[in-house]
């Protein structure tokens, strides 16, 4: 699986806290979440990718992003090997947990009510994530 070499990410509590925002650091490393509508990626449009927030993994394309207007980001799928997923029983009922498939930090859940070709909204956290447009993409591989 490339891109997904789990031993390359060996950090302590402290190194998580020293890179990343207090809010990045509550969502991915202790499975919190935003606040609905908070996160500047629920209007991101441009065509690009979106990344994990702690490790640089890229986990979705724009093209599988949707509006499922549940104040989260959503996408219908991920790339390939990006992420894998865990169940949560912190509810009433259990939950399936997306997490970075390199790193392991919490991006969000997955559920069965999103749209064709899948029927899965990965309902995401922005706050775990990071955006690159097309074009910037295209310019670091030149």
């Amino acid at each position: 699986m490339a891109g997904t070499d789990k031993t390359s990410i060996d950090k302590t509590s402290t190194d998580w806290k020293q890179e990343l925002s207090p809010t990045q650091y509550r969502v991915l490393r202790e499975h919190g979440t935003e606040r609905p509508g908070s996160s500047p990626l629920n209007d991101e449009k441009r065509d690009g990718q979106f990344l994990c927030a702690g490790c640089g993994q890229p986990l979705y394309s724009s093209e599988t992003k949707y509006e499922s207007g549940s104040g989260w980001p959503s996408f219908w799928a991920p790339l390939p090997d990006a992420v894998a997923t865990s169940t949560d029983y912190k509810l009433a009922y259990p939950r399936v947990e997306v997490h970075c498939a390199r790193c392991e930090g919490h991006l969000g859940h997955v559920f069965e009510d999103g749209p064709q070709p899948t029927g899965l909204r990965f309902c995401m956290n922005g706050a775990a994530m990071t955006f690159v447009p097309e074009e910037e993409s295209k310019d670091k591989e030149t």
